[in-house]
């Protein structure tokens, strides 16, 4: 199937013959992005899965009252950073009665996550973005892994772009703060 611009995707969704080829067409294009995005903020492959799957079904139910003030790129982005940060949530409030932060069980994770790929440069990488707060650690992600420019940025966080440039510096201060003392 060939990637169908996004003007052709919402187009199918508005026949009512067309809202199933359209789901499908919006998760071919766009469920290999979003499982990353969402895989940087909560780390665990299978939760991820989860997540991505609670994505696509509020998408699917929004998708009606999709009025295109953004595009969809940034949309979906949208739901999936709030997706992935309530999951969070719940899990810290599940986790209540562990002495360590959800970051510590998070790095955890990502150590002995059969799925990870990369070498000891990435897990120190990984591990020091973690140590960041969570916005920080977003924007932190969408910028340098995504390279998602500020202005995209923006409207998928609803803030400025000052504050996510802001954002940004503090956030890289940081992870090159603790590489060097991980050293």
């Amino acid at each position: 199937m060939t990637k169908l611009a996004d003007s052709d995707i919402l187009e199918l969704f508005k026949q009512s013959d067309g809202k199933e080829q359209a789901l499908s067409a919006l998760i071919s294009k766009y469920q290999q992005k979003l499982y990353w995005h969402i895989r940087k903020i909560v780390i665990d492959h299978d939760d991820t899965d989860d997540v991505l799957q609670n994505t696509f079904i509020k998408i699917w139910k929004g998708l009606e009252g999709f009025k295109g003030d953004s595009q969809l790129y940034t949309w979906l982005y949208r739901i999936a950073t709030n997706e992935a940060l309530t999951f969070l949530r719940q899990k810290q409030k599940q986790n209540t009665t562990s002495l360590h932060p959800i970051e510590y069980s998070l790095s955890k994770s990502l150590e002995s996550d059969v799925y990870f790929k990369g070498d000891a440069i990435q897990l120190k990488l990984q591990q020091a973005i973690l140590t960041l707060p969570e916005k920080q650690r977003i924007v932190f992600n969408m910028r340098y892994f995504d390279e998602m420019p500020y202005e995209q940025m923006s409207e998928v966080l609803e803030t400025s772009v000052g504050a996510l440039k802001a954002s940004y510096h503090l956030a890289a201060k940081k992870i090159e703060e603790h590489l060097l003392n991980q050293s």
